[in-house]
């Protein structure tokens, strides 16, 4: 094997840069101390290098300098406030709740901003490390935070320059990780369309509410990537290219949501032959394809998609011989399974185009949506809206503001030694609901011990400071290439690389127990607060979550009617309410997991009916985006426009049924409503000639299944608010 081809391998990894940005800062500052003569100066730099690299945003050279000069701003003014007000413990604690509370109410203007927040209040307490670790203020104090700074700002320096460089790699890495998730999207698909009885379709769909959760979460990265960088490139063809794979992979997530018929449906009439087992296989290597796809595009290989030739013509065969057959029953089939076989062909054009899009044929509309504040204005709108018991930001700004006051309290009354890594733990546990938290605390604790057992080992078979250097080089590597996926190695890699670093300046021994016994309390005040501070139990929002995603479907039907009436065309319009209809399907996934993980009593009475409503409204989603999918323009004496209609009074009952859910109000069951639409669509079908009825008609088949979906989804949002789940919410009901 070449060794270009493993170095290119890794080069695709996207931690892999990550990692090497985090090495060259921690090598240059290990070589500055050195050449310095002074050992004690790695401490501050490493800090102020770990708080600026866990500040980092995505963005355009020019976006990160930005971003970078907000940072060192912010970094500097915390890191003297801290020096300032810390012989005052009062003033001080005052200072940490006010600051704490003010940067994570600003993380509501965006994520851009809550990351710098984040990183300034991980600064704000190295900055106490820092002083604590000489005993207090001293005449050298301003020199020691500005090696902080001058930490920060060295990573930071290092993020720019690999920014103008590598500007592109972020952006294939992260349309890599779209196809990624649409494979798997596809592949659990298409078990769907196993032949086989018995099987639990809930749990499997369920399932794949869940990986559309992934894949709405990709492409939402993907996006942002793209907008950062187009800003000012618009002339520029690779990302033009990039530009539309996206918009590809957006149309490929449409036609794979879809569903023309109800499955259990089809299993029960095909049971016996082959047509169900061929859509599955195409599916399946369709899925298989998708993650070829992020393949080549990271390794810049060519991408050819011919296998599932075969399987679609053998396909488009098995259907033909149904239809020879003839048989009555099989006759209202044949139509949804040849609309399912023009889904697949298309999808399977689509894939085969990803690879090498024509950039040369733009869209009239390939604007993507700014969600970022476009002035200080607006930006402090969105601080003001969450100022309410009934924001979740609001909530954990008040939670962590106490959480760290607690601490900084027990700090005082016990005096421990190297007591502030007390606040560092609560600050890194402490999340805005009780499933991350827990995941994060027994994660926390669990790492804290594997790394000091690991430290102890190392300061005691290799004391030589030069190694004990460059294992905390590595281990701070080995941190931020773990901490978003592998949260018990990263932490147990920086409590290894602040064992081996302090050992350079002190006894690394003296630090253990110290560190383990903060590390317990921090994790303990965390656990507290989430559990007893305004507690955010995801069962007391559940139905507005579910009232959001009614709206954003009900928002996505008119779109798609809208099309109807006027032409298809991909605008801003439509891809924005498609998006926003699978970011609620996706949050209301997420609340039901962390939601899962909550204590039996606060989660039990809505778990079973929350379950049961996300599959209802994801089984809606996929009608509409099947309606979605075979869009165009209506003639005004086409028989389809008498749909249309209908299909805006199945729009007024999701909006009513929406206002309802979100009020907590009674919900009226649209079972006669549904019924009465129904027979409508039942007339209007009948008014039609019998040449046109052999033809699929999308707009009728699918407002049939969507009028299908409004009395179970009315029962089940019923659930939500039933009385029987009164005693949940009432100690919150405000909130």
């Amino acid at each position: 094997m070449p060794l270009s081809l493993p170095l290119r391998r890794l080069w695709t990894l996207d931690k892999f840069a990550y990692s090497l940005r985090v090495f060259i800062a921690f090598s240059g500052a290990l070589l500055f101390s050195g050449l310095a003569g002074d050992v004690a100066l790695v401490i501050p730099l490493f800090l102020g290098i770990i708080a600026s690299a866990l500040s980092e945003t995505d963005d355009s050279w020019q976006g990160r300098l930005q971003a970078l000069v907000v940072t060192l701003l912010c970094f500097a003014s915390a890191s003297f406030v801290v020096q300032w007000l810390f012989p005052w413990p009062w003033l001080f604690a005052v200072g940490l709740a006010v600051s704490t509370f003010t940067l994570i109410m600003l993380g509501a203007i965006g994520q851009r901003y809550a990351t710098i927040a984040s990183g300034t209040l991980i600064l704000s307490i190295y900055s106490m490390i820092n002083i604590e670790q000489h005993g207090g203020v001293d005449e050298d104090v301003a020199s020691r935070q500005l090696l902080l700074l001058a930490g920060a700002a060295w990573y930071g320096a290092i993020s720019v320059v690999w920014c103008a460089l590598f500007s592109r790699q972020p952006v294939k890495q992260s349309m890599a990780r779209v196809y990624k998730a649409l494979g798997e999207f596809l592949i659990l698909k298409s078990a769907l369309f196993e032949p086989v009885r018995g099987v639990d379709v809930e749990a499997r769909r369920v399932a794949l509410a869940r990986q559309n959760g992934q894949v709405v979460d990709a492409l939402n990265q993907a996006k942002e990537m793209i907008f950062r960088r187009l800003e000012g490139q618009r002339g520029s063809r690779k990302l033009n290219r990039y530009l539309q794979i996206y918009f590809i992979a957006q149309d490929i997530h449409e036609r794979a949501s879809s569903t023309h018929y109800p499955y259990s449906a089809l299993t029960d009439a095909f049971f016996h032959h082959d047509v169900l087992f061929r859509c599955q296989r195409l599916l399946d290597q369709q899925g298989r394809a998708c993650r070829q796809l992020a393949k080549s595009l990271l390794l810049n290989r060519p991408f050819s998609h011919e296998q599932s030739e075969q399987a679609l013509a053998d396909l488009r065969a098995s259907i033909d011989n149904l239809s020879e057959r003839g048989k009555p029953e099989w006759r209202p089939l044949i139509r949804p399974l040849n609309a399912l076989a023009d889904n697949l062909t298309t999808l399977e054009a689509q894939i085969a185009s990803a690879h090498n899009p024509d950039t040369s044929s733009e869209r009239r509309d390939s604007a993507l949506y700014d969600r970022s504040p476009s002035s200080l204005l607006e930006a402090w709108k969105r601080v003001r809206l969450n100022f309410t018991l009934g924001s979740p930001t609001f909530r954990h700004a008040l939670r962590l503001s106490t959480a760290l006051i607690v601490g900084y309290g027990l700090l005082q009354w016990l005096d421990p030694q190297q007591g502030f890594w007390i606040l560092l733990t609560t600050l890194f546990v402490c999340r805005p609901n009780f499933a991350t938290t827990r995941r994060f605390l027994s994660q926390r604790i669990l790492g804290t011990v594997l790394g000091l057992i690991a430290g102890w080992a190392s300061i005691s078979l290799f004391p030589q400071p030069l190694i004990q250097s460059m294992i905390a080089v590595a281990a701070g590597v080995s941190f931020f290439a773990n901490r978003e996926k592998h949260y018990v190695i990263a932490t147990a890699s920086i409590t290894l690389l602040v064992l081996c670093s302090f050992n350079q300046v002190g006894d690394g021994f003296d630090l253990i127990w110290p560190r383990l016994f903060d590390t317990l309390i921090g994790s303990l005040i965390a656990g507290l607060a989430v559990f007893f501070i305004l507690p955010d139990w995801q069962g007391r929002r559940l139905y507005r979550e579910a009232a959001k995603v009614l709206t954003n479907h009900r928002r996505y039907l008119d779109e798609i009617v809208h099309q109807y009436e006027e032409g298809k065309q991909d605008d801003l319009a439509y891809r924005l309410a498609r998006r926003n209809a699978h970011n609620a399907d996706a949050a209301l996934s997420t609340l039901l997991t962390n939601m899962l993980h909550e204590p039996g009593h606060y989660r039990k009475l809505d778990a079973d009916n929350g379950l049961r409503f996300l599959v209802l409204s994801n089984t809606l989603l996929s009608h509409l985006s099947a309606l979605g999918a075979h869009r165009h323009r209506l003639a005004e004496d086409e028989d389809d426009a008498a749909f249309v209609p209908l299909a805006k009074r199945i729009s007024a009952l999701l909006e009513q049924l929406a206002e309802q859910l979100d009020q907590r109000l009674p919900v009226e069951l649209l079972t006669e409503p549904a019924n009465e639409l129904l027979s409508q669509l039942e007339e209007q079908s009948g008014a039609l000639d019998e040449k046109a009825v052999t033809l699929y008609r999308p707009i009728q088949s699918q407002l049939r299944l969507i009028a299908g979906q409004l009395g179970p989804l009315s029962d089940a949002a019923n659930r939500l608010t039933s009385p029987s789940t009164e005693k949940l919410h009432e100690p919150n009901a405000a909130a």
